[in-house]
């Protein structure tokens, strides 16, 4: 599902004599609204249709103008992998909080010069999906640099979501957004060339990013960003030399069922996450 409205993106200011500036509209454009996804047996699609029809128009970012569903059959077997640990380090400020995001992507072996690009890109803004960034030398490896790479055809069997609402509920973060986000990242990890992603919501009041990876798991970081700022992303570090075709093909084609729940815990110190890694 995708939900999206047009807004005003340019305005001209003009004088006309001694009257006060008049403000002209030259442009609308579209902008992203509300977006869910999920792979769920056929019994279920009406109800989950219900469910994201009434996300979508009841957002906080309003009501939007056009609602895109899309359904699909899929044929192929869903490969089943367990999530990623969660864990939330204590953070208070968005320099505090970029800090640790550094520490945690150089720490699961990503380089300095990929993180400042990847930061760099997400303060920029504007990238629909993901960028694929090699974890060394710093390079853009996505075929489209609009589009980005989009993570697509992940879901979690409806046991396994009674075990994730149960532990996410004793930390207090039993949410939509933290649950998507969390099978998101489990699949994009569970590709063997894939050392970590960096996330900043776009959303204007969430302000929690996370770093995920193979070494740590899932690394959620309060105050990554201001109340209110537009400023959101996501990237996906990768070993060098990878085959790009293979990858970006289990990143959007290959269907991903989450089956087994990894522990979750509640804040701790970048130290201890840092002494205490995954893998």
């Amino acid at each position: 599902m995708r939900a999206s409205k047009e807004v005003n993106s340019e305005k001209l200011r003009v004088k006309s004599g001694n009257l006060k500036h008049k403000t002209q509209n030259l442009k609308l454009t579209e902008i992203h609204v509300s977006g869910a996804e999920g792979l769920y047996p056929l019994s279920e699609i009406q109800r989950v249709v219900r469910r994201y029809i009434e996300r979508a128009i009841s957002h906080p970012r309003g009501r939007p103008d056009k609602i895109i569903l899309s359904i699909e059959d899929i044929k192929e077997k869903p490969k089943e992998i367990e999530s990623l640990p969660v864990r939330t380090v204590h953070s208070q400020a968005p320099s505090e909080a970029k800090d640790i995001a550094i520490k945690l992507l150089k720490a699961a072996g990503v380089s300095e010069k990929a993180i400042h690009a990847a930061l760099k890109l997400i303060k920029k803004g504007g990238l629909r999906g993901a960028s694929l960034i090699s974890a060394e030398k710093a390079e853009r490896l996505e075929p489209d640099k609009q589009r980005g790479i989009r993570a697509s055809r992940l879901g979690i069997d409806a046991s396994a979501f009674r075990l994730l609402s149960s532990r996410l509920s004793k930390h207090g973060i039993n949410t939509d957004t933290v649950k998507e986000a969390l099978i998101l990242a489990s699949k994009v990890i569970s590709y063997k060339d894939i050392i970590a992603e960096l996330c900043i919501s776009d959303d204007l009041s969430y302000t929690t990013g996370y770093v995920a990876s193979k070494k740590f798991g899932y690394i959620r970081i309060p105050s990554i960003k201001p109340k209110g700022s537009k400023t959101g992303g996501r990237a996906f570090f990768v070993r060098e030399g990878i085959p790009l075709g293979k990858c970006i093909r289990y990143l959007e084609r290959k269907p991903i069922m989450i089956n087994k729940i990894s522990p979750c815990r509640g804040k701790v110190s970048i130290d201890e996450i840092i002494n205490s890694p995954y893998k």
